[in-house]
Order: C-alpha cells, then structure tokens, then sequence
C-alpha cells in the first residue's frame, strides 16, 4: 500500500482518489474550499456521478480516504502525490496552468524529497519539464511523472476501475515501479512512455473522438440536404472496425470540461509551434456552428418565438451529470429568451446549476411532462432516459400542438412517422408529420 495525496477535489481529482482507496491505496484529498471538504467528509459527493456516493462512503468508513484542507497533512509523508486541479480554457485558448504552479508551490513547503510529483491534469505539451524546471530552481530534486486521465463524465467510475489503458511518462524506473504499483490492482495495461508523449496522449485521444463528434455532423447536416438519413449512414460505416460505431451520433455537438477545451488547447499550441492543426480546426469550427442547430430548423418553421411557450429538456451537456460546461443548451435558451419566449425547462441533475447560470427568466419544473404542459414548442437538448422515455401520446397530451425539436436524436423514426399529429425535427433524419400549410406556421 502506498501512501497518496491528491490536489484537487474536482471532477478528475475526487473519482480519482475514491477509485485509488477503493484498490487499497491510502489516499488524503486536499483542497482549499472548506466547503466542499466538509462536505465530503460527510460522505456527499459535490458532483453527480453514478456510483460515486457508495464507493465514496465505503472509503471513508474504511478509514482509506480522507479530505482535509491542510495541505501539510496531505504532503509531508505521501509517497505519490497527484495533481488534478483545473487547467481551464484562456480568452485565446490556451489552457491556464495557475492551479498547477499555486499546488507546486505549496508541495514544494511540505512535500517529503522522494515524492513523486504527478501530474494528472490535462496540461500543454512541456508543462511536466517546465514543472521540473519549477521545482530545480527552488533547489528541489523531485521528480515529475505524467499520468493523463481518460474518464468521462457520466461513466467516471467505470472508465477509472475498468478502464482501457493506463498512460505512464516517468524519466526513471524506480517512477515507473511506483506507479506501477499504485495501479497494481487495475488490471489494465500499461502504456509506458517520455513526459511528452504521455501529454500528447491525452490530447490526441480527446481532440480524436472530438473529430469524430464533428465529422458525424457535418454529413448529417448533408444528409439533410440530399434526403439521407444519418442513422442508416453511421450504421453502414460503424461496422467498419477501421472505424467503429462509437462517437458517431449526429447531434448538437459536444460540450462538456474536457472536447472543447482541449481541441481549442491543442490547436492554440500548434499555432505557437508554427504548425496548423487544420483537422481540429475544422472540428472546433463545425462544433461552434453545430450547437445552434436546433434554433435554426426552428427559424424555418416558426415566424417569432415572441410569447411563444417553449419546453426545454436537458440543460447538461450530456446524461449522468450535472456539469453545464460548454452545454448546447445554455448558448440556446439565452437566445430564446432575448427573442421572447416563456421557457420551462427540466433536466434531472443540473436545475440547480442552471439557476445560478440563467437567472428568474426560465421557470425550472419537476418532469419532463410538466414542462410539457401546454408548450408550443419543444426542443430537446440532452438524451437522459428520462426523456427518451416519453412516447408520442405524452406529446400529444401535454402540449397545444406537438413541434419537437429533437437535437439527440431521441426518438425512433418510425414511431414518429407513425403519429401525424406530431411535427418532430431531428438531425440529419427525414423530417416526420403532416406538411404544414401557412396558417399552421406558429
């Protein structure tokens, strides 16, 4: 059993140190916000994540984890200490490292000298050597390791125990020992490589499935124009194993802390190398343009949203979390609300989080039916099941005239299809309902 401090109780930080406690490692998560800390210490999560509370309680009680906002306690006899605050995304890009260097700092004043520093937040390629660089000029010797996460939010705990690969950049074997022995219990394989490597990993992972995101949407929105349906495309080439059947959802984009911050990171750091990444490019371009999707099939059918009563359902930018970063849904709702209209809007996990965001101009309801009730308009901005749970009759039922506009691609099309009451836009998918006549324009 190794002795682990994590920095940062975040999202990255917070799974990763239930996940270490949970294969028998001793782990102290530090965090300045007293708040959250007390919090955990109660056994709450401070995020939603399926199966976070059960692991993190079980922890606790077996005196394998505990938060504290001391960082001394946290440092002075840790055998690993691992990095994970945020890095997040500057006015041009670039990601900002200031958590990283104010969390150095503080490892500096009470981390024993054999520590091994690791950093584990998505940081620019360099940043582990200049973290080396950091620590030489205070007169200290620690070494520096990178160990990129590849969780994702809504599946963190599974992507973490059960995961495809662990990624190593160590310079020295007795680095590579260490590390390989905290993960001894993860049965996974290990990917060992240089500091770099091992920072672009995680980049090139994530800017990837973030190209895939983009690409997928671009033909669907092709798809549209030549009468093709995106869901009989993707099925062709997903069983295509060059290719694969995942991230091939056409949609409203991605969103989230991770896609677009480091697509915009990436290519911000090439542009600096003198290089342009030309592919991430396009996938960041497609992706900004993608998230209005909705309003803009919208504008085909509708004259005003003016006094319109619109439902929203979803507000996170994906299912089984709470996070609203980069949500499609946000950038939507602000626009619907400057044009005028009355929105209700409902999302399982994240009203709380938008209140904050949105202010007294949306009305938050309890169910997705109950945002439903008398709308004019509906557009759907996340797949939680919840939502794909409702049928055409909750449709019918609960709004004054069913217009649906369906940015996940939530329901069958044949149901759809089946129900001429219903007038349901999709993406990249044949349009379903009777034809609208002029005087059923809203």
């Amino acid at each position: 059993m190794n002795k682990i401090a994590v920095a940062g109780v975040g999202y990255v930080g917070l799974v990763t140190g239930v996940c270490l406690a949970e294969k028998g490692q001793q782990v102290t998560c530090v965090d300045t916000d007293s708040q959250k800390i007390s919090q955990l210490n109660q056994g709450t999560p401070t995020i939603y994540e399926p199966g976070l509370q059960a692991l993190l309680h079980k922890n606790i009680v077996a005196n394998r984890l505990t938060f504290t906002t001391m960082a001394k306690e946290a440092y002075i006899d840790a055998d690993v200490i691992f990095i994970c605050v945020g890095t997040p995304e500057q006015a041009d890009g670039s990601a900002n490292l200031n958590y990283v260097y104010q969390v150095a700092t503080t490892i500096a004043q009470y981390a024993k000298e054999n520590a091994l520093i690791v950093i584990k937040s998505t940081v620019p390629i360099g940043t582990n050597e200049k973290l080396k660089e950091f620590f030489r000029a205070m007169g200290l010797g620690f070494e520096v390791a990178s160990n990129p996460e590849f969780l994702a939010q809504g599946s963190a705990i599974r992507d973490t125990l059960a995961g495809h690969r662990i990624v190593l950049g160590v310079e020295s074997e007795r680095a590579e020992r260490l590390l390989k022995s905290v993960y001894a219990a993860f049965e996974q394989p290990f990917v060992v490589t240089d500091l770099a490597s091992a920072e672009m990993v995680k980049y090139a992972a994530n800017d990837f499935l973030a190209l895939k995101i983009s690409f997928v949407n671009d033909i669907a929105n092709l798809c549209e124009r030549v009468g093709a349906n995106i869901e009989d495309v993707t099925k062709g080439i997903g069983y295509d194993p060059r290719i694969g059947d995942q991230f091939l959802r056409a949609g409203i984009g991605y969103g989230g802390s991770c896609f677009p911050k480091d697509t915009k990171a990436l290519h911000w750091l090439a542009e600096e190398e003198g290089y342009i990444l030309r592919t991430v490019k396009a996938a960041i371009d497609v992706n900004e343009k993608q998230k209005y999707k909705l309003l803009q099939l919208a504008k085909q059918e509708i004259d005003t949203f003016r006094g319109k009563k619109v439902a929203v359902l979803g507000l996170t930018f994906k299912p089984e979390t709470d996070d609203l970063r980069e949500s499609p849904a946000l950038p939507n709702i602000q626009m619907l609300l400057a044009e005028g209209a009355e929105i209700r809007a409902y999302d399982p996990a994240g009203m709380e989080r938008a209140r904050v965001v949105l202010g007294d101009g949306v009305r938050f309801v309890n169910s997705a039916k109950e945002a439903l009730e008398q709308a004019e308009i509906c557009f759907i901005f996340t797949d939680w099941a919840e939502m794909k749970a409702l049928t055409p009759n909750d449709f019918i039922t609960g709004m004054r005239r069913p217009l649906i506009f369906d940015g996940r691609n939530c329901f069958d099309m044949d149901v759809m299809r089946a129900v001429p009451e219903i007038r349901y836009v999709s993406i990249g998918r044949p349009k379903t309902g009777v034809a609208r006549s002029a005087d059923m324009i809203l």
